[in-house]
């Protein structure tokens, strides 16, 4: 289930960034797997991590938040 990118901000960091650095970083590709953008506001998956280039998802990790967000579940 995907929520708004301002909430998933308030779980993920206290205290949480600015939407504008949030916004740099779906443009960076620094959240995984990558916000969806609907009109103006960006929703991001529950489970979706940041990651800042030094720690990349593993393949297995990627492949599993893949079949996620296309509704596959094991």
């Amino acid at each position: 289930m995907k929520i708004r990118l301002d909430k998933w901000l308030e779980k993920e960091f206290d205290p949480p960034p600015k939407i504008r650095t949030a916004r740099l970083w779906i443009n960076a590709g620094k959240i995984y797997p990558p916000p969806v953008k609907v009109g103006r506001s960006y929703y991001v998956e529950q489970d979706a991590v940041f990651a800042d280039g030094r720690t990349r998802p593993t393949l297995a990790e990627r492949v599993i938040a893949a079949r996620k967000a296309r509704g596959y579940d094991d």
